[in-house]
């Protein structure tokens, strides 16, 4: 039976399953000091098996981003990462304040939009930077 859990997974679940669900990977260091930060998470699990999970990450009141929506290839097409959606959907509103700004960076933009997000561009681009660690 799945279940539905208003929680993150474990560091090393949330860095199995990015690898396993093909986003990028992450340091089981940086999953250890990030996923505390969730300001809500929510995964599916058969039994103790993480399937799919999500996050939204950002300040409580300007600025959300949801982050880490991941569903393990083998239970994909089963309406799981609608299911992750829905609930994350479901925390923005009962929180969001006018002005509140929500954003994502979608690498399957026609599922996001299936649940009501649009695409900024050309108004807006997503932009990115990569840091590397101090020695």
């Amino acid at each position: 039976m799945l279940e539905l859990i208003k929680q993150v997974p474990s560091a090393q679940e949330y860095c199995d399953m990015r690898v396993k669900a093909g986003l990028s990977p992450k340091s089981l260091e940086a999953a250890e000091i990030g996923l505390p930060n969730t300001l809500y998470g929510v995964s599916i699990r058969e039994g103790e098996k993480l399937i799919a999970m999500g996050r939204v990450v950002g300040d409580g009141a300007c600025n959300f981003e949801v982050v880490d929506v991941a569903v393990d290839p083998a239970y994909q097409g089963q309406g799981l990462g609608r299911r992750v959606m829905e609930s994350i959907d479901a925390y923005l509103s009962s929180v969001a304040l006018p002005g509140s700004y929500v954003s994502m960076i979608a690498d399957e933009p026609v599922f996001y939009e299936k649940l009501g997000y649009r695409l900024v561009a050309p108004k807006s681009q997503g932009m990115t930077k990569k840091f590397q660690p101090h020695q």
